[in-house]
């Protein structure tokens, strides 16, 4: 009855989880609805952790299927983007582990993919736009994607999480399974690498310009956890 209610009280705010819902009870029209509300912002996190795009995509494929194959088994015990998630940063530690055991080389990424656009697409060239300053949004974008793979794998995560999926420390926490402060931390040092590698391209966070910035490091002081 307890589990039963708090599901019930979980559902009523958070409406992805009535979603999920209805496809446990394989109402035949919710997966597809799922699908297309979550696949952009899967593939998106999905590429910029392991870094392929075509590789993105079977690993976004890989979350969908593991959600519609357990459906059956689901309750909810968080957000529903939570539980998704989590799924998803496991698939990509895993597939980044097995990448480090057998080598392979890098991928063109010249088409978009069956599902859809890639997330650096969106600094594409359109006829409206100066070359010069398409050229400026190209060297950004590899700016980020090269800062982006100076960060250690659970740095790139909470990173990941946090700029492109607006998730707070405690929903951090709960997809990697680290407490809030150890989120905190890893925060701190990811924002840290990244400042001094987009220096003179963009700020984190919005800070002023160095010599003005109030660094985020402070949140991670006096943490006895060293989550790397």
């Amino acid at each position: 009855m307890a589990i039963g209610h708090t599901s019930s009280q979980m559902a009523l705010r958070d409406p992805d989880i009535r979603l999920m819902l209805r496809v446990r009870d394989d109402d035949a029209s919710a997966f597809g609805e799922l699908v297309e509300r979550f696949q952009h912002r899967l593939v998106a996190v999905m590429h910029h952790l392991v870094g392929s795009v075509d590789e993105a995509e079977d690993l976004a494929q890989e979350v969908f299927l593991r959600v519609y194959r357990t459906r059956k088994k689901y309750t909810p015990k968080a957000k529903f983007s939570t539980w998704l998630f989590t799924i998803a940063n496991n698939l990509a530690l895993n597939s980044l582990r097995d990448r480090r055991r057998r080598p392979v080389l890098p991928l063109e990424v010249h088409d978009s993919g069956p599902l859809g656009m890639r997330p650096t697409e969106n600094l594409a060239p359109t006829r409206d736009v100066p070359p010069a300053h398409n050229l400026q949004q190209q060297e950004l974008a590899d700016v980020i994607r090269t800062a982006l793979d100076g960060l250690n794998e659970r740095q790139r995560v909470a990173i990941v999480l946090n700029k492109f999926e607006d998730m707070n420390y405690a929903d951090i926490a709960d997809v990697m399974g680290l407490s809030t402060k150890a989120v905190k931390s890893l925060l701190s040092r990811a924002r840290s690498k990244l400042r001094e590698a987009l220096q003179g391209y963009i700020y984190m966070d919005g800070e002023a310009p160095p010599g003005e910035e109030a660094g985020a490091e402070e949140e991670a002081s006096g943490n006895t956890e060293d989550p790397n």
